[in-house]
């Protein structure tokens, strides 16, 4: 284990911890915050986006467990970073081996926190088992059944050519990502799943394969539940949205009331991926709102 010391504003010291491993369950973890014989809130449970890890929501999350003084757990779903892979990849499925993780862990309540396919997988939770649910944060994302707004299926393709090609150094392999996507940050961002195989040659440690089929079968697009549902989560929600975001629009807004009668919304100046683009904004409105949670 771990030990960190980090300076909070108003108390001496902070004890925090990180250790990295794999459940039996298969979903690796990471954990930052006070340690657990220490009096503390409900725990956060941090969940990542489409093609990311753990390993994105690192700096943000030592933010708020320093700021909070609760244990932030941030998670690889199923298919991505250190997880296992499984060719059910749907919103159910992940939300299941979270629930899953909850229990294991002994966590009872938590605030669920997730990006994109991470809100989502998050709402679901919530909606399934509101009993492990004290709060939920979903990021750039709504419950509805929408098209993706992101190029995903174009970096499928550019991923898998980087893996038919065999290259062997992650610069060619951002030459041929070029070619499906001119953005540096968001071609540095997928490649951070890339890692070198056995035989020299790079390649993706997600199944880019079973991804690109759950997004072709438009998985990733969709919600489980339709508006039919009478299913709802009471709790305290914060759906946090970006202002150059077309994710959650305002025709979103009657679904989330909907199934999130007490959801409150809040927005950052930023694109789709607001934690990074404006991570000083995202931790304010958290903050302000664990202060006021349980």
């Amino acid at each position: 284990m771990l030990l960190l010391r980090t300076s909070l504003r108003g108390l001496s010291t902070f004890r925090s911890f990180s250790t990295s491993r794999v459940l039996r369950s298969d979903l690796s973890y990471q954990v930052f915050g006070p340690e657990k014989e220490e009096p503390s809130r409900n725990p956060i449970v941090f969940l990542h986006g489409l093609f990311g890890s753990k390993q994105n929501n690192r700096s943000i999350s030592k933010a708020l467990a320093r700021d909070s003084k609760r244990q932030v757990f941030i998670l690889d779903l199923r298919n991505h970073g250190d997880s296992f892979h499984s060719d059910d990849h749907t919103y159910t499925a992940m939300a299941e081996d979270v629930a899953k993780f909850i229990h294991q862990q002994s966590l009872k309540e938590c605030v669920l926190i997730g990006h994109s396919m991470g809100a989502k997988t998050a709402m679901t939770v919530a909606l399934d088992s509101p009993s492990l649910v004290s709060a939920l944060i979903p990021v750039d994302n709504a419950p509805v059944n929408a098209p993706l707004k992101s190029d995903f299926g174009k970096y499928v393709r550019g991923m898998q050519e980087i893996e038919a090609q065999g290259v062997s150094k992650q610069s060619d392999a951002d030459k041929i990502l070029k070619e499906y996507e001119e953005s540096l940050p968001i071609r540095q961002f997928l490649l951070t799943n890339l890692v070198r195989g056995d035989n020299g040659s790079m390649k993706f440690r997600v199944p880019v394969s079973i991804l690109g089929e759950a997004l072709s079968a438009g998985e990733m697009a969709n919600f489980p539940f339709s508006e039919s549902d009478s299913v709802t989560y009471d709790g305290p929600a914060l759906f946090v949205r970006g202002t150059r975001s077309r994710y959650v629009s305002e025709d979103t807004i009657p679904a989330i009331r909907k199934f999130f009668p007490k959801a409150q919304i809040a927005d950052v100046e930023a694109g789709h991926w607001l934690i990074s683009e404006n991570p000083e904004a995202f931790r304010q409105k958290v903050v302000k709102f664990l202060h006021e949670t349980p």
